[in-house]
């Protein structure tokens, strides 16, 4: 693993040798564990085995780099077309039993990315941030207080991307605070105090009068007295003319061609491009020198502290970052929403919820939370009483004919088998999926992959496409 950065204290050792991954007792880390380690691989990939040959063009070998990524994005903007098509075809009711609507997953984006940024500090620094809800809970009030107006400084005018960027940079100062502190701390005692400062913050906006009317239900944008309430435009502020709204019921309807986008198709292709530019930028620092000093720091502190770095300024670092982009994901549900509550922003379970995206998606992999919250939602929803999508419940009612619902299994009938065993149980069914995740693929989804493919699958992906397998 090569480790290089100028920041490194001048009076540290002058040898920068890379080393190999050792255990907490300065031991070498055996091969299985090395092959566990995703990160690991990637960051030694990424040292050395990328091509640079001069022959080739920059933009061919990123092309090459990227071929996986751009697959998934294609595939993420093709969904709300296909979704639309599955739907209305002969298979539409299956179709709409098995996949997410499309509000659904315009919730798994901006979710996603929140529990990408609790993976960014969790997953790579090996320091798990409990409290980490009050950074997504930041976001998603500022931008609705500062839409009511009630902000000094901050017209309710704001732009919607300068209101996610300064809720952002509010969320880093908290970080920062709140690092200093919990910092000088470490494993168990390090979780319970972020934990314990997102309670104080829970508490604080349950009982503020200021931020919202009934502070226990939470604000909602409804704007500045007397005056409209504003919307929430993506798009570079006084330069985009393409500025599109988003909102449940708020946002804009685009007509392009033979194909009409509604307000929530629209929603979810504006609420995915932030979430893409977040998602670079974090795979870009997760790649820098930087994200390879968070990796040295997951794998054994000491070894990192005893050769020159400053720990302490990285983690601190890594975590103000974190917030900023937790924020970010606050602010977009915020707009996507128009309200927010206490419960559903500042509560520890909304942490929680984030570390089932990462350990079911993979730890420390940065885009397994994605998939982790896709999966997540799609259990949900499948097992919901009424999803939105349509679910398994509503199908098996609206297609089983009644004297099959009304067979008698042992004492209980087919109707009563599916209310007693799926009506309202799609939490318990996500605990079960997250016990054998943990007991069968510790790696989680994008772990699991990486190991059958022997490595990061766009590196795999770009080396068969140059023929080096």
């Amino acid at each position: 693993m090569a480790i290089s950065d100028p920041d490194r204290a001048p009076d540290g050792p002058t040898d920068p040798t890379p080393t190999e991954p050792r255990g907490d007792g300065g031991e070498p880390v055996d091969g299985a564990s090395a092959q566990a380690d995703p990160d690991a691989e990637d960051v030694t990939e990424s040292a050395g085995a990328i091509d640079v040959s001069p022959a080739r063009p920059w933009w061919r070998r990123y092309a090459e780099e990227h071929v996986a990524h751009l697959v998934v994005i294609v595939v993420l903007g093709a969904y709300p077309l296909l979704h639309s098509a599955l739907v209305a075809s002969p298979v539409g009711a299956e179709a709409t039993m098995l996949l997410p609507d499309i509000e659904t997953m315009t919730a798994v984006l901006y979710f996603g990315l929140f529990a990408m940024s609790f993976d960014f500090v969790s997953g790579y620094t090996g320091y798990l941030s409990f409290g980490h809800a009050v950074f997504y809970g930041t976001g998603a009030y500022f931008v609705i207080v500062a839409a009511n107006g009630k902000l000094p400084l901050v017209p309710h005018t704001t732009p919607f991307l300068v209101l996610l960027v300064l809720g952002g940079l509010l969320a880093t100062v908290l970080a920062l605070v709140i690092g200093v502190v919990s910092f000088r701390l470490s494993g168990v005692y390090f979780a319970m105090i972020t934990l314990g400062v997102s309670q104080v913050a829970y508490v604080l906006v349950r009982d503020w009068g200021f931020l919202a009317s009934n502070p226990r239900d939470g604000p909602f944008v409804v704007g500045p007295e007397g005056a409209a309430a504003p919307v929430f435009s993506v798009g570079i502020p006084f330069v985009d003319p393409l500025n599109l709204d988003i909102g449940v019921l708020t946002g804009d309807s685009v007509v392009l061609g033979p194909l009409s986008l509604g307000s929530t198709e629209v929603s979810f292709y504006m609420v995915g491009l932030v979430v893409l530019v977040c998602y670079l930028a974090l795979q870009r620092l997760v790649h820098s020198p930087f994200g390879r000093v968070l990796v040295a720091i997951r794998e054994n502190e000491e070894r990192a502290r005893a050769i020159g770095y400053d720990t302490f300024r990285y983690k601190l670092a890594a975590f103000a970052v974190s917030g900023f982009f937790a924020a970010v994901a606050g602010g977009l549900f915020a707009g996507f929403r128009r309200s927010a509550s206490p419960d559903n922003s500042f509560f520890f379970l909304v942490t929680g919820d984030a570390l089932l995206a990462s350990i079911i998606g993979g730890f420390g992999t940065l885009a397994g939370p994605l998939y982790g919250r896709l999966l997540d939602e799609t259990v949900r929803e499948f097992l919901s009483k009424e999803g939105a999508g349509g679910g398994l419940l509503p199908y098996l009612r609206d297609t089983l004919p009644e004297s099959v619902l009304a067979t008698d299994i042992a004492g209980l009938t087919v109707q009563g088998a599916i209310e007693t065993f799926l009506n309202g149980h799609a939490s318990l069914y996500i605990g079960l999926v997250f016990v054998a995740f943990v007991l069968f693929v510790p790696g989680g989804l994008l772990g699991y992959v990486r190991a059958r493919v022997g490595g990061p699958i766009a590196k795999q992906v770009a080396r068969r496409i140059r023929g080096e397998n």
